[in-house]
């Protein structure tokens, strides 16, 4: 298989990221999300981020969008400004090639560069092992489950809590 090119994402790149994630909202768990948001939604959400200046991120392989990642705030409270929560879903037929694992590595190398300090993970379904080893194969470590919070596909879902520092974490201030 050929390396993804891991790059910053640009409009143009939106129905493919709209595809991407219908998919999951209508076939995973990985989001509790129960309709697949329009292009136009997905579009603001693009926006709103990049107004933040927060990494949104894709994985190209010869010139299709295989997946996708970024971070947003994990809070909205300012004390959590310099803790992000990850976000990434790949294309169906396209999992298990190693595509999470890269955009996760770039997103954070692009949150330290940007000086955030924690990645939060929140996994949807503790039954998501492949999200759950990526993390942790990236350095993130489990910080907790909530136990059945969303009800999706008839049953009850957990999340999966999953941390990691991000350059001197909490050894210094910022």
């Amino acid at each position: 298989m050929t390396a993804p090119n891991i790059r910053p994402t640009t409009p143009a790149d939106i129905p493919a990221i709209t595809r991407i994630y219908a998919h999951a909202v209508l076939h995973g768990t990985a989001t509790f999300e129960l309709e697949p948001p329009d292009e136009a939604e997905m579009m603001r959400r693009f926006d709103k981020l990049r107004a933040g200046n927060f990494p949104y991120v894709v994985a190209e392989i010869d010139g299709a969008v295989a997946g996708y990642a970024y971070a947003g705030l994990f809070r909205e409270r300012p004390a959590y400004r310099f803790t992000v929560e990850d976000s990434i879903y790949i294309a169906p037929e396209m999992h298990r090639r190693g595509i999470g694992r890269a955009l996760l590595m770039r997103l954070i190398a692009d949150t330290e560069a940007a000086g955030f300090r924690q990645m939060m993970a929140v996994i949807g379904d503790s039954a998501n092992t492949g999200s759950i080893a990526v993390h942790r194969a990236c350095g993130f470590k489990d910080a907790g489950v909530f136990e059945a919070v969303g009800f999706k596909f008839g049953r009850w879902l957990d999340t999966v809590q999953m941390q990691r520092a991000l350059g001197p974490g909490a050894t210094t201030t910022p």
